[in-house]
């Protein structure tokens, strides 16, 4: 399905380690080639390969829960808003069904947010792990100026965003200039300094897997932390096509350096379903560690309400209303 020129290399970081800045290779990027019909004939699998139930299904949700980075990026966005989100975020699901479950207090891997909200959102935050990630660098078209979405990086760390999610100028990847692909998001890793980057490669505008595959490759050769599916604003979002390419990628970059990247899918995950479906890949594709929030993010806002659904469900036997849940 997923096939990459192999490249001998006896440097091999830690495992532990943050993905470094590799030299750039063209030749890597071009190699990469994808099936889309055994793609897609792979996703099509997962429902009747791997399903779970009962408290099997209620443990995956809970973990879920955990690698949400619960989302506000609306145009009418108010520091109101913000703080109600940080407060969905320290405690994502209702105590009642925490207590029924046995499980003690849970947070969501991450509150993301315009630049303009960091602030609020670090201050509505403060006592807790939880970080704020900061969508930076022009989004969600990436089409500003390079110096000033580089200065909005900066901005957004010193304002207190331990992870940027930065967005492609997907235009490079259209023309098939992976060089300037990987100096921008070059130039973002170095702008972020200790905070984790996060590149939205915008899948759904790249036309065909493989570009998908070769734009993935050329963020994690410039230092990317995590690579992300899409903005939430594209036409297609992500899907899992999307998703096996972009992980199989991870693998292959794990198998040549030694480094984990993780991976965020972005974009219409509005149910429980959907969101064990992108698990599922990751246990098949990538093993336990990926399902982890360190290594797997769930881009969404709506996701929680369904989630917190099923757990009621799994504990009482009925299905709620949504309104009795908090909204995400």
């Amino acid at each position: 399905m997923f096939k990459i020129r192999p490249v001998p290399s006896n440097d091999h970081a830690p495992e532990a380690g943050r993905n470094a800045i590799a030299a750039f290779d063209l030749d890597l990027i071009d190699s990469v080639r994808v099936n889309r019909s055994a793609a897609e004939r792979r996703v099509a699998t997962l429902p009747g390969r791997r399903t779970v139930k009962k408290q099997w299904q209620a443990a995956w949700l809970v973990k879920a829960v955990q690698c949400i980075d619960l989302t506000t990026l609306a145009g009418d966005d108010t520091p109101g808003r913000v703080r109600r989100i940080c407060a969905k975020a320290r405690q994502p699901v209702r105590q009642d069904l925490l207590d029924a479950m046995g499980i003690g207090p849970i947070t969501t891997g991450a509150v993301c947010v315009y630049h303009a909200m960091v602030e609020t959102a670090v201050e509505a935050l403060r006592g807790t792990d939880i970080p704020v990630a900061a969508v930076s660098a022009g989004f969600p078209a990436g089409l500003s100026p390079l110096a000033l979405r580089i200065k909005e990086v900066e901005a957004s760390v010193a304002a207190g965003a331990r992870e940027i999610d930065i967005v492609l100028d997907r235009s490079n990847v259209l023309t098939g200039d992976y060089r300037a692909v990987y100096d921008e998001v070059r130039a973002f890793r170095e702008a972020c300094g200790s905070a984790h980057l996060k590149t939205i490669i915008g899948a759904g505008d790249l036309g065909t897997l493989a570009n998908v595959g070769r734009a993935s490759l050329a963020c994690m050769m410039a230092g990317a932390d995590f690579i992300k599916t899409s903005t939430g604003k594209e036409a297609v979002n992500a899907t899992l096509p999307f998703a096996l390419v972009m992980v199989r990628t991870i693998r292959t970059w794990r198998e040549l350096t030694g480094y984990k990247v993780g991976f965020k899918p972005a974009g219409g995950i509005s149910t429980a379903k959907d969101a064990m479906a992108y698990q599922f890949v990751m246990k098949e594709e990538l093993g336990n560690d990926w399902l982890e929030p360190n290594l797997f993010r769930l881009g969404a806002s709506s996701l929680l309400t369904d989630i917190e659904r099923q757990l009621e469900h799994f504990t009482s036997g009925r299905y709620s209303s949504a309104h009795r849940h908090p909204m995400g």
